[in-house]
């Protein structure tokens, strides 16, 4: 039978611990939805979390996983982002079962939203932890009388101990966006290593993403490997700030570069659709095949 999960607090902000019964831990903030800690039954915590990050109403929260809703980035008439990482979400359900903890948020429009982006809307986020996954599934209905379109992201932050060590594989073959420099290319190589030469300032949006992509840590000990899935999300951003940029922004140590890089499930190049009545349904999950990170 399943046990409810009552409402607590995390730096300020009403917040759900989910405590699967093997040990799996995640805390999901009701400000943005945003899920700012993740550990594996039996390991360490996987995500990245910036400790000069604001907790705040109305502000975004650097770290963890953002929902980046309805909007990407700058590429509309919103500000950066959308508005939903920065809005209060209401609590549907959170509950621990025989093997995992889940919860739900929703979000829906209001008189505010509807005055930057007049549509009327039903987005939810699902939390689900059991073992070594991490499951976030972000689904939207129009629920307004006139079709929109919409970006959005999991701008998922995932730790590691020394950007050095990091390599990411699964995106040989495909097309990019480099955000940095404006021009579109072909990933050729397997393993993507940032920091390397060349790559210091790093903000990709690779397309048509339909394998999994391996993010491995090769440390002092056995490798650290995280598996990423994602459905429902054609594409995949991979960024980290490098050294200059990072410096610049004040919610981040100068050094919190070379502890995080982000593996964003998005869906940018070709915006999600929805006639009234429709929704849309899309999934990253995280799941750890090797020994955490230490440190």
């Amino acid at each position: 039978m399943a046990t409810p999960i009552a409402l607590t607090r995390y730096q300020g902000l009403e917040a759900l611990e989910l405590l699967a019964p093997d040990g799996a831990r995640a805390i999901l903030l009701l400000h943005g939805a945003h899920l700012v800690s993740w550990t594996p039954a039996g390991g360490e915590e996987q995500l990245y979390l910036s400790p000069q990050s604001a907790f705040a109403t109305g502000q975004a929260i650097r770290g963890g996983v953002p929902v980046c809703f309805p909007q990407f980035a700058a590429r509309g008439p919103l500000k950066k982002h959308g508005f939903a990482r920065t809005k209060p979400w209401q609590l549907v359900s959170a509950e621990v079962g025989d093997d995992d903890a889940l919860a739900v948020l929703r979000l829906t429009d209001d008189a505010a939203s509807r005055m930057v982006w007049p549509h009327g809307f039903e987005a939810e986020l699902s939390v689900r932890v059991a073992g070594q996954t991490l499951e976030l599934e972000l689904a939207c209905e129009n629920t307004g009388e006139s079709a929109f379109e919409f970006t959005t992201a999991l701008h998922s932050y995932l730790r590691v101990g020394a950007m050095g060590d990091a390599s990411l594989s699964g995106l040989a073959g495909l097309h990019y966006l480099d955000s940095v420099s404006g021009q579109t290319q072909r990933q050729r190589s397997d393993l993507l290593l940032p920091g390397s030469p060349g790559l210091e300032d790093l903000d990709r949006i690779y397309y048509q993403v339909a394998s999994p992509l391996l993010l491995t840590e090769q440390g002092e000990g056995e490798p650290r490997r995280l598996e990423i899935r994602q459905q429902g999300f054609a594409d995949a951003v991979v960024w980290n700030p490098g050294a200059a940029k990072c410096a610049e922004l004040a919610d981040m140590p100068a050094g919190g570069y070379e502890h995080m890089l982000c593996v964003e499930a998005a869906a940018i190049e070709h915006p999600i659709s929805l006639a009234p009545g429709e929704s849309w349904v899309g999934l990253q999950s995280l799941t750890l095949l090797a020994p955490a990170i230490s440190g």
